[in-house]
Parts: C-alpha cells; sequence; structure tokens
C-alpha cells in the first residue's frame, strides 16, 4: 500500500528477515519474552513474527540480530525500544522510540609464542 491509498506510515520499509529478541513489559503484568523474526524494518518501526500476539501499548524492548561486522571483525545487534501498536494473526508491528547499534563482544586475543 502506498499513501494513495491509505497506507499512513511515512516512513519507506525494507523486506528484512533478521532475529529478533523480545521483552515485553506492562503495568501489573509479569513481562513477557520471547524471539522472533522480522518481517519489515525502517527508521521508526518494524514488525515480526510472534506465537501469541502481545498487548497493545505495552512497552517492548528488542535486540535484533545485525548482518554487519564493525570492522568486519566485530559482532554487532541493534538495540530497540518502543511500543506494541499492532499484534494479530501472529504478526506484531511496533512503534521505536529509540535505538542504537552495539558491538557484542572483542575477539579473542591471538596469542604470540615467541621463540
Amino acid at each position: 500500500m502506498d499513501k494513495i491509498s491509505g497506507d499512513r506510515r511515512n516512513k519507506r520499509r525494507y523486506d528484512v528477515r533478521l532475529g529478533v529478541h523480545y521483552r515485553v513489559a506492562q503495568k501489573w503484568v509479569m513481562a513477557r519474552s520471547g524471539s522472533a523474526t522480522t518481517c519489515e524494518m525502517s527508521t521508526d518501526g518494524l514488525s515480526f513474527r510472534s506465537r501469541k500476539p502481545l498487548p497493545v501499548g505495552s512497552h517492548i524492548e528488542m535486540v535484533i540480530d545485525w548482518p554487519a561486522k564493525y570492522g568486519g571483525v566485530y559482532p554487532i545487534d541493534l538495540q530497540a525500544t518502543g511500543f506494541v501498536i499492532r499484534s494479530e494473526r501472529g504478526r506484531t508491528a511496533v512503534r521505536v522510540t529509540s535505538r542504537k547499534f552495539r558491538v557484542i563482544a572483542q575477539p579473542a586475543q591471538v596469542l604470540r609464542v615467541s621463540a
């Protein structure tokens, strides 16, 4: 859909399949967590497949497995937070309110043996 046919989204969406780990928090309810696969991403939102619907309006924290590496060596993930805006038929949509890339770990140092 585009703006002419009624789509309210302003940012370009990309079909991207990446692993996402999430944690949903809602007042008075125990936090839920799980893993999923993204369907679409833009600068201010994303959607992913989930087994069970997530509560609309709840705060969500996500860690997305990013395919690139920092310096070609260090793994990266994308940490994002936002709010669930829609969750139906196995698909959840999130309005992203913050995001940042994080270098996951330092590679093991190479031991040098002097002869």
